[in-house]
């Protein structure tokens, strides 16, 4: 069993390494294609919606209560309102529809 847990390390650590090291070596020049740079700009925020966004409903009681905060805060986030503003407004939601559902 202990052994594999050295395997499994090493696994990860190579994965990972190489997801890094492979663009430096094999891309010298700059990407001028705009479909690829519009791509790499994008994965990041995508990346971190995919992550994000199961837990923003399940994370209640209720997920309805979930739904409606990312409905508020996609709302004011739309409408310029800073990211505090938007954090407070949506944990107000959340608070407000669990009292009234529970």
């Amino acid at each position: 069993m202990q052994h594999n847990v050295y395997v499994y390390i090493f696994v990860m650590f190579a994965v990972t390494y190489l997801i890094r090291v492979l663009p430096l070596t094999l891309i010298r020049k700059p990407i001028k294609n705009r479909f690829i740079r519009s791509f790499l700009y994008y994965v990041p925020y995508v990346t971190l919606a995919v992550m994000t966004f199961p837990d923003i409903v399940q994370a209640t009681t209720a997920p309805i209560a979930g739904l409606l905060a990312l409905i508020a805060g996609v709302a004011l986030a739309w409408c310029g309102k800073s990211l505090f503003t938007v954090a407070v407004v949506s944990c107000v939601v959340v608070f407000v529809t669990e009292w009234i559902i529970l």
